[in-house]
């Protein structure tokens, strides 16, 4: 079965991405996100109690300042310091991602991953109550959802576009799986 599988699919190049400019794009977009998430979350603790609320768009969006210990939803608000550590070992799969990756967009995705999972380790980190079970600052709020961050905003929409890249059938080596048929197909409709 399985090597009808491949017998059935051809790889075919998808745009690409090395060498210097692949370190200015990861590291550019890497501080876009991860520069952003640390200085609203700056901005916050600034200028807000936790607890308080501004409206932004009535109904719809206020800053809310949250300080959460847990994971997403506040899941485990008593087990900070795994979330350390599984942020930790995801900067560090990702950077090896990051490295190992030829295509543009997975270049560009996996760098906005590494920027929200580090803007958030930084907060386990160096935030109260102390090393490695810091609290994570939350401030964007809408309704019948969680509090989040930049930083969560940027891993969630990121990991949604890995995981359809992923079914799509592009991979890290620039290289992009496709049915024989659907290759077959587009040669008779020229």
């Amino acid at each position: 079965m399985a090597q009808s599988l491949k017998e059935n699919t051809r790889l075919v190049p998808v745009r690409a991405v090395s060498g210097v400019a692949k370190a200015v794009l990861v590291w550019f977009l890497f501080a876009v996100v991860y520069g952003a998430d640390q200085w609203v979350k700056h901005i916050v603790e600034s200028t807000m109690l936790p607890g308080e609320s501004i409206t932004v768009i009535d109904g719809l969006l206020w800053w809310r300042f949250y300080l959460n210990s847990g994971a997403a939803f506040s899941m485990g608000e008593n087990s900070t310091w795994i979330f350390t550590v599984i942020s930790t070992v995801g900067a560090i799969v990702t950077s090896v991602l990051i490295v190992r990756s030829r295509a543009l967009v997975w270049t560009i995705l996996l760098a906005i991953l590494a920027g929200g999972i580090v803007g958030n380790l930084h907060d386990r980190l160096f935030r109260e109550p102390g090393f490695g079970r810091g609290h994570v600052v939350d401030y964007i709020s809408v309704p019948n959802f969680a509090i989040f961050n930049i930083a969560d905003a940027a891993i969630c929409m990121s990991m949604a576009c890995i995981v359809l890249l992923t079914f799509l059938g592009y991979r890290l080596d620039g290289q992009r799986e496709i049915s024989a048929t659907t290759v077959q197909g587009k040669k008779e409709e020229a």
